[in-house]
């Protein structure tokens, strides 16, 4: 386990070891997810985007009511 001190302003550094391992380099992206008493920090990267592609369950009906209402939005 690696461990890290907060700074007044929130922040913490990322471990290099672990910055390697996920490909985490300045600019990346990261999300902070909530689980019960947790709290998991996962880079954003096209790989993290496909896995959660099709999550919502949708089939498709999210993207096509969006591209529906960029379409009305272009014709106004």
């Amino acid at each position: 386990m690696e461990t890290g001190i907060v700074t007044t302003k929130g922040q913490v550094v990322i471990p290099s070891r672990i910055r390697h391992r996920y490909r985490i380099k300045k600019g990346t992206r990261v999300c902070f997810i909530e689980r019960g008493e947790e709290i998991v920090l996962k880079p954003v990267t096209d790989d993290y985007i496909d896995h959660l592609r099709g999550s919502l369950g949708s089939s498709g009906q999210a993207l096509k009511a969006l591209l529906a209402e960029k379409e009305r939005e272009r014709k106004l």
